[in-house]
């Protein structure tokens, strides 16, 4: 089940991922999702993230109703072996301007809410702290 969240905030774009997306984000497979606005397809905003064995940089683009964020599949596979939460980068988009995008991977909530399936986020790493 993908359930890639993404947060748009001025010039920002922050996308979580749940341990299966980024294990396939590491193994060269596309993670995306959807959010429907109507039936058609142009109503559809899909949003996702991709490993590529051609990438030499991060990077991130608006293609038609998608968004992409492209990473190098080395810097995926890293990431996914690794401790680290987050890959983040900037983007001059002109005039000045920037996107800033982060990418992290998607924890556990300290307090569990109901009817929220959580097995397969990463432990949170404050679990052992909470009352």
């Amino acid at each position: 089940m993908i359930l890639v969240k993404l947060r748009l905030r001025h010039n920002s774009i922050r996308m979580r991922l749940t341990r299966p997306e980024v294990d396939a984000l590491a193994a060269g497979r596309a993670v995306e999702e959807s959010v429907a606005f109507g039936p058609d397809s142009e109503a559809i905003l899909t949003y996702g993230v991709e490993g590529c064995d051609e990438a030499s940089a991060t990077d991130a683009r608006l293609a038609g109703n998608r968004v992409v964020v492209s990473l190098p599949r080395t810097a995926a596979v890293q990431w996914a072996a690794g401790d680290e939460v987050s890959i983040e980068f900037t983007k001059l988009i002109g005039d000045g301007a920037e996107l800033n995008v982060l990418i992290e991977k998607d924890f556990a909530c300290l307090n569990p809410r109901r009817g929220e399936d959580e097995a397969d986020m990463f432990p949170n790493p404050n679990a052992e702290t909470a009352c």
